[in-house]
């Protein structure tokens, strides 16, 4: 018990600690805090680092893999909401809609016209980003930029279900925070070009991890996906064989994260 209050203490002063940074990158632009919300990223953690975020007052948790959460979220609280983060693969939306309240990387028409195919199935109303690859990286996931508008008008003309709130962006990695400016700062201005164009609102922009989210704060997000910088390094996993179901969910995946408590599994 003890150990828990120690731990519960280190991750609100860490949490007052960004909260603080937050504040003062929005008041440097003009904005209000009260603007930009924390996406505390869980990946590869435990079902407790879930519930000590949701004590310390952060209320929306963010994986990065349907698997993980299939399994993570039966054993957490049940007030945060779960935002997809990663990569969606079309065979794992059927799951990804019965587990997400938000989905931040949509990244392509055609994912778009799967997600509203089962969520007529379902009854589902899927709340989306769209995922942008500002920075033109190979090795990032993300539509051009040029193709946002008319996935914007597709979303809106032909899937009746899905409601697209905004876009996403990845910075490329770099030791200084400035480096990713330019490219928090054209995924505003292209949202801003979108809504003029098309008539349509998307005042969520998902933009700035552990490294750069002040940066980000200051050139419009909405939503920082945070992790490192709340709960440390991530723990290792070992992979094992897994076996996917029809619609591409696993039986089997990663193995245990840590010595700290019980062996768990992570489908994958």
């Amino acid at each position: 018990m003890e150990q828990m209050h120690m731990e519960q203490r280190d991750i609100n002063e860490t949490l007052a600690e960004v909260r603080a940074k937050i504040a003062a990158a929005a008041r440097r632009a003009g904005r209000s805090p009260e603007d930009v919300e924390i996406v505390a990223v869980t990946k590869t953690h435990g079902a407790e680092v879930v519930e000590e975020a949701w004590r310390a007052g952060l209320r929306i948790v963010g994986e990065n893999k349907v698997q993980e959460a299939a399994w993570k979220k039966p054993m957490c609280p049940s007030g945060p909401e779960w935002h997809l983060i990663g990569h969606l693969q079309g065979n794992k939306v059927r799951h990804a809609l019965t587990l997400f309240d938000f989905i931040h990387s949509v990244d392509s028409a055609k994912l778009a016209d799967r997600i509203n195919a089962i969520a007529e199935e379902t009854g589902a109303s899927p709340r989306i980003l769209l995922e942008v690859n500002v920075s033109g990286e190979s090795s990032k996931s993300g539509m051009k930029p040029e193709d946002v508008a008319a996935t914007v008008r597709h979303i809106v003309e032909k899937c009746p279900r899905v409601s697209v709130e905004g876009l996403m962006t990845m910075a490329p990695f770099s030791e200084n925070p400035e480096d990713a400016r330019p490219h928090f700062r054209r995924l505003r201005e292209l949202r801003d070009v979108v809504e003029s164009e098309l008539g349509v609102r998307l005042p969520r922009l998902s933009m700035g991890m552990s490294g750069d989210y002040e940066v980000a704060v200051e050139e419009g997000a909405t939503w920082v996906r945070l992790g490192t910088v709340l709960f440390g390094d991530r723990p290792k996993v070992k992979r094992v064989s897994s076996t996917p179901d029809d619609d591409g969910l696993s039986s089997g995946g990663l193995d245990s994260y840590s010595g700290a408590g019980p062996t768990v599994r992570v489908l994958d």
